[in-house]
């Protein structure tokens, strides 16, 4: 027997085992994926790198990265062990018994305005939902822990171990109340730049002006300054602010395009390359996926055709 080569077969358990902190990137996640203890799931990933002869993963102060050699015993196993999961389930499911509830995640206003009502005839007909909103960086570290089921991002997520598909494209647009449009004057802003909002108050969601600094860069290519006169965590707060009087902001067209089209808002400029963010459909990478998780999935990449 060569070095590093495995004492005799590999036990399935173990194997399973190995593959849940693979996707999970965490020993207390896929724990919690297996109904196990976290001290069994690392008793059981140190007797598998034992039989295997190689370290598997490396201990980080959150969660674990895997070895090379995981990487390649993942490729290698994950085929094998889904199919044999999906057949040993068949016939254990209970028809009687109520699903369990699709965990989704992503932003509030998304969610609110697209994701939600597109889901609402799945709710409508038994699909059970629970709904988390927040930022994406904490969303996705709570999908890999198996917190969530799915969750829209606004950016895309870096790894295997995660699998993440466009959902739709937001464009952002610089707008205002038509009493702050009359003010500022038709035109200007395309002729003089941003020169032309100077002493404009600018509602935005967060201190660091994100959105507005990013259409600033992208359309006039110049860097933001100045702090913004409100600040409310939350867009729909933002719009209703802007609608009311309160100055100008940059917003995503779906969250906006209703007050557009009714005249309570103007759109300021309309620039031939309007800056544009893609939101991102993210499950966990593979492994069997529930009917209900991937019902919500269909329904979303279906409806997202019309966003």
């Amino acid at each position: 027997m060569r070095p590093g080569e495995p004492a005799g077969p590999l036990d399935l358990g173990l194997l399973r085992t190995f593959l849940a902190v693979h996707r999970a990137g965490s020993l207390t996640a896929a724990a919690r994926v297996l109904r196990l203890s976290q001290p069994t799931v690392t008793a059981q990933i140190r007797a598998l790198e034992q039989q295997t002869g190689h370290p598997l993963f490396e201990r980080l102060p959150r969660g674990v990265a895997p070895t090379a050699a995981a990487d390649l015993l993942a490729a290698e196993v994950a085929g094998p062990l889904d199919a044999l999961a999906a057949v040993a389930e068949r016939g254990t499911h209970d028809d009687s018994a109520p699903a369990e509830p699709v965990r989704l995640a992503g932003p509030a206003e998304f969610l609110s305005i697209c994701a939600l009502p597109a889901l609402a005839p799945l709710v409508g007909a038994g699909l059970r939902l629970r709904v988390t909103t927040g930022l994406t960086d904490d969303l996705l570290a709570g999908l890999r822990t198996a917190r969530y089921d799915l969750v829209v991002a606004t950016t895309r997520p870096r790894g295997r171990a995660l699998d993440a598909v466009p959902l739709a494209d937001e464009e952002f647009v610089l707008v205002a109340g038509p009493a702050w449009a009359r003010r500022i004057g038709a035109g200007r802003i395309a002729a003089e730049g941003p020169a032309a909002l100077d002493g404009v108050p600018l509602v935005t969601y967060a201190e660091d002006l994100p959105i507005a600094r990013r259409y600033w860069r992208h359309v006039f290519d110049t860097r933001l300054a100045g702090p913004a006169a409100l600040v409310v965590p939350d867009l729909r707060a933002v719009l209703a602010a802007v609608v009311a009087g309160a100055g100008i902001t940059v917003l995503p067209r779906y969250l906006c395009a209703e007050d557009l089209a009714a005249g309570r808002l103007t759109a300021l400029l309309a620039p031939a390359d309007p800056p544009i963010n893609t939101a991102y459909l993210v499950r966990r990478a593979g492994g069997p996926e529930p009917r209900p998780v991937a019902d919500v999935r269909t329904r979303l990449l279906a409806a997202a055709r019309d966003w």
